[in-house]
């Protein structure tokens, strides 16, 4: 890390805390929704097939998909609880992904109170007697207090695009599971 880096954070103040651990928690959501919702975690191709073709449902166990099967040759005749337990698992699926939404709204506000407050700061320190602020001095406590903001900022980006690609994604699933739903509920009938 260079000087200037730390220098940045150290223009944070306090509130380099609260950003790193907005910052730690978004990475590990994003991280931790990214493989728990991959296609053979939720919708493995080989039970997919089973179920578009009316073939034996094998394969793919300890998946969304698996789940919603078994529940599916447990509750034959149900098909409105069927529904509501696959409902479920997309829930299941969204874990998480709301806090994302909570991190990229708070990490900028989090980093304009740091602005805020490190503005504060340098204004307090203009001479009485002249009523102006030593140059040097003022310019390099602006631009630290405006390190806060930049970190909120970079913390909130990949938020936002993280909590956006997630939640395209969990859609698309849902948009196959209810078609794939339906085969099971009209295998169930026949």
């Amino acid at each position: 890390m260079t000087l200037g880096m730390i220098e940045v954070f150290k223009g944070a103040g306090l509130l380099i805390y609260p950003l790193g651990i907005c910052s730690a928690i978004a990475v590990f959501i994003i991280f931790e929704r990214i493989y728990a919702l991959r296609t053979a975690a939720v919708l493995p191709p080989d039970l997919v097939d089973a179920v578009m073709n009316g073939r034996p449902l094998v394969g793919g166990k300890h998946t969304v998909l698996s789940r919603i099967v078994e529940f599916a040759e447990v509750h034959r005749n149900d098909p409105d609880s069927l529904k509501a337990f696959a409902r479920l698992e997309v829930n299941r699926m969204e874990r998480g992904v709301p806090y994302l939404d909570v991190i990229y709204a708070a990490a900028p506000l989090i980093g304009l109170s740091g602005t805020v407050t490190g503005l504060l700061q340098v204004f307090s320190e203009i001479s009485p007697d002249t009523g102006l602020p030593d140059p040097v001095v003022f310019t390099k406590g602006v631009a630290l207090a405006l390190s806060a903001t930049v970190i909120g900022l970079a913390i909130a980006i990949p938020s936002l695009v993280g909590s956006g690609y997630l939640q395209r994604r969990i859609d698309n699933y849902a948009a196959q599971l209810d078609v794939l739903l339906e085969r099971i509920i009209n295998r169930g009938r026949g």
